[in-house]
């Protein structure tokens, strides 16, 4: 994954073989970098924080050719990119849904509820699933509801990844309301004491009025507890314009990335972050249930500096 982001961050080796370096040498090597950057669907003002946080932090620094330039060179760029990830806050999806169940009690009870967020063909609905899959293997009951009622094919989909995880799933026809189906889901875990309850919602086009006033109807009827965008990693600059889009409409709280396997840029990940000062908290990097692999930013940052 993300060869491409590494490609662009190898580029700065430039700066480890050269010592005194002039601002213009500097500015010449960065330049090389914000291309490559670019080439790798980093946001153009994610690449500016970047390029002018190396700038200050390696201007005038004067240390001994070699192997200390290039320790150099990568904890200043390993502390460039922390700093964007920084302004996220942390998002653990079981803690908190652990923390609101343990609050119930036998007269009163209040499922989890997770609204999920995206386009139609980022993978939202599989997602959904995944994430059933393992709050179901973590011991919680979960209800699925089918709360995309536009899409033909939606709820059957849903329905069966219901049927194959053996979780109940919530719907109505094609066409209803889509507040009231996430309604009745939650309805469903609370006289059932099911702990969890995931709603999915339309593929809706960021320009869209009228989808974007759907969904807000939802989060006002419902109340999520968590709203997850949903977004394709290899569609580039257009998930981050749907991420800043979803962000002024829902202030969604945080983001998973589908086909991260094929992911061969990287730039995705880096700038929805940056940009929407949210989490990624998962990677999809597969089709079966378990390829949801939690997004850990040391281990991003090591596998885009190695």
């Amino acid at each position: 994954m993300f060869e491409k982001l590494r490609s662009a961050f190898s580029s700065l080796s430039k700066l480890a073989t050269h010592t005194g370096l002039s601002e213009k040498e500097i500015d010449s090597i960065l330049w090389d970098f914000e291309l490559a950057m670019i080439e790798s669907d980093v946001a153009q003002e994610v690449i500016q924080n970047i390029t002018s946080s190396l700038k200050r932090r390696i201007q005038d620094t004067k240390i001994r050719r070699g192997n200390d330039q290039i320790d150099f060179v990568r904890t200043q760029l390993k502390d460039a990119i922390r700093d964007l990830f920084s302004k996220t806050p942390n998002v653990d999806v079981l803690a908190l849904v652990k923390s609101k169940l343990d609050k119930n009690t036998r007269d009163s009870f209040s499922p989890f509820v997770i609204l999920f967020l995206g386009i139609n063909g980022v993978g939202k609905t599989t997602t959904v699933a995944k994430l059933a899959y393992l709050l179901k293997n973590k011991g919680y009951g979960v209800v699925l509801a089918c709360g995309d009622t536009h899409r033909a094919g939606a709820i059957e989909q849903l329905t069966e990844h219901a049927n194959r995880l053996k979780l109940k799933a919530i719907s109505q026809s094609y066409g209803s309301d889509p507040a009231a189906v996430a309604k009745d889901a939650q309805l469903y875990a609370e006289a059932h004491k099911v702990g969890v309850v995931l709603i999915d919602s339309a593929g809706r086009i960021q320009t869209s009025k009228n989808l974007m006033e759907e969904m807000e109807k939802i989060v006002r009827v419902v109340k999520p507890d968590l709203k997850i965008f949903v977004a394709d990693s290899l569609s580039g600059n257009d998930a981050i314009s749907q991420a800043r889009e979803f962000k002024n409409f829902t202030d969604f709280d945080a983001a998973i990335l589908t086909k991260a396997d094929a992911d061969t840029k990287g730039g995705a990940a880096l700038s929805i972050a940056a940009v929407t000062q949210r989490p990624i908290i998962f990677l999809a990097v597969g089709q079966d249930y378990d390829d949801l692999m939690p997004f850990n930013v040391e281990q991003f940052v090591d596998n885009i500096l190695s």
